[in-house]
């Protein structure tokens, strides 16, 4: 049912990030061209034993540096040219281009590291020396200098991603413990009570949708109701249950070869933590270098400004060890299935090269990926530290098309065929989501227009990249305000139960969706061919073939039935099990997926 009373004054969402506006990222441009500028460009970004790997820089107006290098290691230690273990090749001056937006020219250089045995973990600095003999380091903000870093190995993407269904728990929202019911309240930043033994609960319910992979919103110990403000890195939440309800909902799942993964927060904690307390109250506690104080104590580096969200500092050793072995806690000690990876441009890079060797030594089958809201470039430098990271580019496409329509699908398959394309390594995954926890949900967006919500999720699961799924999404859940009238709590509504209340048409829709993924490899790994792509008309379509299977993907993207003439042979319909050849007609917002047979 279409809904339009909703509220749908924007046609587009706001993702929070660093690069939220265009503001900010004309800034962030002029920033990084103007200095010197590395944005970890090495070539291949994952090298393999005996690989070379090829480091590029870039000077910009405030950099007139006459000669460049790189400082490198190959112990683990941080470079140190005072060090004999500290390497310094020179760098090869490239072309110099003109940029029109800094009004300045740019030189180019580059240097290649030497080849390196498997497990070697590699750091370098760059620097570069001004005609006045100074130099001039990347990352220089106050004389600083930033650590770049990689490990050469041939680590793979685990096999069971390409087949996962992630469902996407937020734990407060989902289930109560049986016997209790999730409570009712207006104010949704209250405690609602969902539980780890209320997720076991429903298991049942989820085995029947078909999702093969739960992960699960922070269980850690906070004071708020979402988590990402955690107390301690290894406990158990008491509002959630205890550890043991951890173990026995963890062995269930794996009982029925699912499987998990928990939200980390490696950027900040909160307030409350007892680190941050010990800090604040002595300037001289060992906890003190924990987090970065401008003036102590009460001036200290947050997550974006909040004050109960103080940063960690990650560069410091003692600090690094602490958020990385809790990590591999959850690992040893939990048989956990990897991590989603909260604010994960927080950190740096280097932090997750030493994060990434930790957990898969620990566990080599494990799964872990970012939130990282920024550049493309940016995403595909996290390749070989980490296994993927969740693809707002893919989601922000995906919304304006299917549910606000303010795109259309020449544009929309324009994005996707470059996309594609430009993310090809296979040791990284970009998992899609048409929502969350911090966005109004698609249907708000989608003014309850279900039928663009099936389009999109038929989408999502004939490409390549592990879909998501947000709790409820699949019963009809919606929310009551929009994200910009009461804050990101919007999309946090708690789950229906009520069989009277939920969806069952879009429940069975969802089941044989996620079947049919799970059965057929050409939407997994298959060939992606455009069929039919007129913005004029809205009418859109691929077909994805491997040597198994081939697969026809169809999309009415306009308010009137159309007819579309479909590739030759005998298609069977995923939902009506029909068959048909020739022409069809699809009725409006309507989408048609069939297997050749």
């Amino acid at each position: 049912m279409v809904d339009t009373n909703a509220d749908q004054t924007s046609m587009s969402d706001f993702i929070f990030g660093t690069l939220a506006t265009d503001e900010l990222r004309l800034q962030q441009i002029v920033q990084l061209r103007s200095g010197l500028s590395h944005e970890h460009r090495n070539v291949p970004r994952d090298p393999l034993p005996n690989q070379s790997v090829q480091v590029e820089l870039t000077a910009g107006p405030a950099a007139p540096i006459t000669a460049a290098f790189v400082h490198y290691t190959t112990d683990g230690t941080h470079p140190d040219l005072n060090s004999p273990s500290t390497k310094t090749i020179a760098m090869t001056k490239g072309d110099t281009r003109w940029d029109t937006l800094l009004w300045s020219y740019l030189d180019a250089f580059t240097a290649e590291l030497p080849r390196q045995a498997d497990g070697t973990l590699v750091r370098y600095q760059l620097s570069g020396l001004n005609p006045d003999g100074t130099r001039l380091w990347v990352g220089g903000d106050h004389g600083s200098r930033q650590t770049f870093s990689y490990n050469v190995d041939s680590r793979l993407l685990p096999t069971w991603v390409h087949n996962a269904v992630i469902y996407h728990i937020f734990m407060d929202r989902f289930a109560a413990s049986p016997g209790a019911e999730l409570a009712d309240h207006a104010d949704l930043s209250q405690f609602f009570g969902g539980t780890l033994k209320g997720v076991l609960s429903k298991l049942d319910y989820l085995s029947d949708l078909g999702v093969n992979t739960l992960w699960l919103s922070p269980i850690f110990p906070s004071p708020s109701h979402h988590g990402y403000d955690a107390t301690d890195f290894r406990e158990v939440n008491p509002r959630f249950g205890t550890k043991n309800d951890l173990h026995a909902l963890i062995d269930e799942l794996h009982e029925r070869d699912m499987r998990i993964i928990l939200d980390f927060v490696p950027n900040h904690t909160s307030d409350e933590h007892t680190f941050f307390q010990r800090a604040c109250a002595d300037q001289n506690s060992e906890y003190a270098s924990y987090y970065t104080f401008n003036a102590w104590p009460d001036d200290y580096q947050t997550f974006f400004g909040v004050k109960s969200l103080p940063q960690i500092n990650n560069e410091y050793a003692a600090a690094r060890r602490y958020v990385i072995d809790s990590a591999r806690y959850w690992l040893d000690n939990f048989d956990v299935d990897g991590f989603r990876l909260d604010y994960a441009y927080g950190p740096s890079h280097d932090f997750w090269t030493d994060y990434y060797v930790v957990v898969k030594n620990a566990s080599p089958d494990s799964y872990h990926f970012g939130e990282i809201v920024e550049t493309p470039a940016l995403l595909r430098s996290y390749e070989g530290v980490m296994d993927g990271a969740l693809d707002f580019l893919w989601l922000q496409a995906a919304r304006k098309l299917f549910a606000y329509g303010s795109s259309d699908v020449g544009t929309f398959e324009q994005f996707l065929n470059r996309h594609e394309s430009y993310f090809s390594g296979v040791n990284f995954s970009l998992p899609t989501f048409l929502d969350n926890h911090d966005i109004n949900r698609f249907l708000w967006t989608a003014r309850g227009d279900v039928r663009r919500l099936k389009q999109a999720a038929v989408c999502q699961f004939t490409l390549n990249a592990p879909p998501i799924i947000y709790y409820g999404t699949e019963i009809g859940l919606n929310q009551h305000h929009d994200t910009r009238q009461i804050g990101l709590e919007a999309s946090r509504t708690p789950m229906i139960w009520e069989p009277a209340q939920q969806d069952h048409d879009l429940f069975a829709f969802y089941q044989r969706l996620i079947k049919f993924r799970k059965q057929i490899s050409a939407v997994k790994t298959g060939s992606r061919t455009p069929l039919i792509v007129e913005s004029a008309t809205g009418r859109y379509g691929y077909v994805r073939a491997d040597h198994l299977h081939k697969v026809c993907v169809l999309f009415n993207v306009s308010a009137n039935p159309q007819p579309f003439d479909l590739p030759s042979g005998t298609w069977r319909d995923i939902f009506t099990d029909s068959t048909c050849t020739g022409t069809i007609t699809i009725d409006p917002y309507g989408v048609f997926l069939a297997l050749q047979t």
